[in-house]
């Protein structure tokens, strides 16, 4: 009996960098032994937002939750050893992509390598940055204009080179429900090959078409996600074939990979979390015609810091059991025909349709970026609401609680923490590269970049030239700051209070009562000091503030601890909600407690939010923060009473 034809497994990779590149590397070389065939680089927040690891605003965040690149020699140390003309690299980088790829290219020349053979992608997405993950640096436009540069610079010298992967996965991060999903990801994708079109011959536009690939998200409603893809691949082909004429069906496929839904994984019983990452994986591989071309896991424990290499082999063994030890790839795909599968199929791509709609009569994506995040903060108050109610079952959350301790969470060792010194070690290795290189060259290659930046020309080949001549990370995002400008997304949260009251009667009695003794509304300020750009806890919590009636004070990310505690001072706030989830709670709140003690405002109540383990939350308590919180606590009425109990001035009076 012959040997059934098995289809080409995809590519399994793993998120993963931390500390120092040479520690990065250590990592990448150990997982490529153990089977994973393809790289997905996580880079630290000050590199996603184009900061040295010496700027002000990377203090306490170099390192945490990626690798510090600052300049070629650190992209160097973090392929060493790894031919990449061999490879298949996925780089999990948006404002600074340009950059980041051409650092990578630049190192790609430096081993000898075909630059024409080099394979992967940039995420290269910053519409996703405004709506939900936040590392974004210039306005809407230029960021679009880069992108699109990427684009035409690869078709013409790495053609295997996927230009940018339309992220939705941060979408349903955010909150966002399958047709949003779909919507907003489709609508990004069509603003991007609308403003490529100008930049390519007519002729290579549907090769084009067939290289912006996409990076999804896969929940726990499996059967949904599943034809959540089913419904992708279908309304891709739709949008190539009738929006932009491609006739080469192979053009028109859709081409995605896929990390499987972070934001389901639990701090409570983590060991849940393992068949949560089999059951999502399940839903980007059963249906073949819908299969992702990449898989990436998170490991079981990422609700509670930092992965270790056996973690992340016990995510990569999953998929190499799913992938060769099952008869997966031996069948056609085992949905078509089937009527159920069809109708959710087709519901959610009127859903999407819809919303496709509602987005170009706006402009495109560009233009509704306002609506698209005031969306996903409506649907994720939904999905929280449904969680504190009971509606929606979270296994060990908020039903059977009671377990027993796991052995798998037990000693010193179980959570990997960061290098302490790593961030030290970064800012001598920059400086001294900074005093090696040559300073002429340097200015040069920046005013190459400035030049272009501003003629309109392509930023790729100055931006090569930069990395070859030692331009730093900081460096080559400056000149672009100051060619293009800032910008700050909106925040979603309205000053208005919702519609909702069911559950918060009481609340909004108690905030009224503790109104009148403090003599004006109660003043909650929400701050998200450091560079981490993961704001949908902090968003939900000030809008269930202002449902309760508090008085919000919210002005979105990327605040450094001296303006959050001036708009304290400024604002004349009652209380401080400080949301940190880049691991760099311990500096960031240390420095907010050491400024209001200098303003003299220490009567402020200071509570905190995020993955923080319970050492450092003691820490936290022991520098006078009042209340920590982590994901456990999901009921926000409990927050909210205790909010209101901190800053009663009759609690106070009867102390």
């Amino acid at each position: 009996m012959s040997q059934p034809q098995k289809d080409r497994p995809w590519l399994f990779r793993t998120y993963a960098g931390h500390s120092t590149a040479k520690a990065s590397n250590a990592l990448y070389r150990g997982n490529l032994a153990k089977g994973q065939t393809g790289l997905s680089v996580a880079f630290d927040l000050p590199t996603q937002t184009g900061y040295d690891s010496d700027h002000i605003l990377a203090k306490g965040e170099v390192g945490k939750v990626g690798v510090p690149v600052n300049h070629l020699g650190d992209m160097r140390a973090l392929f060493d050893d790894i031919p990449l003309d061999q490879m298949n690299t996925s780089m999990t980088i948006n404002a600074t992509a340009p950059w980041l790829l051409s650092l990578y290219i630049a190192v790609a020349e430096e081993q000898g390598a075909d630059i024409s053979a080099l394979q992967g992608t940039v995420q290269n997405d910053i519409i996703k940055e405004y709506l939900s993950r936040g590392t974004y640096i210039c306005p809407p436009e230029p960021s679009l204009r880069m992108i699109t540069d990427v684009a035409a610079y690869t078709r013409e010298h790495l053609p295997k080179w996927n230009p940018m992967n339309v992220c939705s996965y941060h979408l349903q991060e955010a909150g966002a429900t399958p047709e949003e999903e779909l919507a907003f990801a489709l609508a990004t994708a069509t603003a991007v090959l609308d403003d490529l079109k100008g930049k390519v011959p007519a002729e290579h536009f549907p090769a084009m078409v067939g290289r912006i690939s996409f990076f999804v998200n896969a929940g726990i409603r499996f059967v949904t996600e599943l034809c959540k893809m089913r419904a992708f691949v279908e309304l891709w082909d739709e949008i190539c074939a009738t929006r932009y004429n491609v006739e080469d069906a192979k053009y028109r496929r859709f081409r995605y990979g896929v990390q499987v839904n972070s934001l389901g994984l639990t701090e409570q019983q983590p060991e849940n979390n393992v068949y949560r990452i089999l059951l999502e994986t399940l839903a980007v591989t059963l249906s073949k015609n819908a299969r992702a071309r990449a898989v990436q896991l998170p490991a079981w424990n990422e609700a509670l810091g930092l992965p270790r290499p056996w973690d992340q082999q016990w995510s990569l063994r999953m998929q190499q059991i799913l992938a060769y030890e099952t008869d997966l790839l031996e069948f056609d795909d085992l949905f078509d025909g089937n009527p159920a599968i069809d109708r959710k199929v087709n519901e959610l791509k009127e859903g999407a349709r819809a919303e496709l709609a509602q987005i170009d009569g706006m402009g495109g994506a560009v233009g509704a970026i306002a609506y698209m995040k005031s969306r996903l903060v409506e649907s994720n108050a939904a999905r929280i609401g449904g969680i504190e109610r009971g509606d929606t079952i979270v296994v060990g959350v908020n039903k059977w609680q009671a377990g027993e301790p796991s052995p798998l969470t037990a000693g010193d060792d179980a959570i990997m923490i960061a290098d302490p010194q790593a961030e030290a070690d970064q800012l001598d290795r920059l400086s001294k590269w900074k005093s090696a290189r040559d300073d002429n060259a340097v200015q040069a290659a920046l005013g190459a970049l400035r030049a272009a930046a501003k003629d309109g020309s392509n930023v790729m080949p100055p931006s090569i030239l930069c990395a070859r001549a030692g331009v730093t990370t900081g460096e080559w995002s400056d000149v672009i700051r100051s060619v293009f400008g800032q910008y700050r997304a909106p925040t979603g949260v309205s000053s208005n209070q919702s519609n909702r009251t069911e559950g918060l009667e009481e609340l909004r009695e108690q905030v009224d009562l503790v109104s009148a003794a403090l003599g004006r509304r109660l003043k909650f300020l929400v701050g998200k000091p450091g560079l981490d750009g993961h704001s949908n806890g902090a968003e939900q919590i000030a809008t269930r503030a202002r449902d309760c009636g508090m008085d919000i004070d919210y002005e979105g990310i990327r605040l450094t601890p001296e303006e959050i505690v001036s708009a304290a001072q400024n604002g004349d706030v009652h209380v401080i909600g400080l949301s940190i989830l880049s691991g760099s709670h311990i500096p960031l709140v240390r420095d907010v407690m050491a400024r209001l003690n200098t303003a003299g405002i220490t009567h402020i109540p200071v509570i905190a939010g995020g993955i923080i383990p319970e050492d450092d939350a003691r820490e936290l308590r022991a520098m006078g923060v009042a209340k920590v919180y982590t994901p456990k606590d999901f009921e926000l009425n409990k927050i909210m009473a205790d909010i209101v109990t901190l800053v009663d001035p009759r609690s106070v009076a009867a102390e």
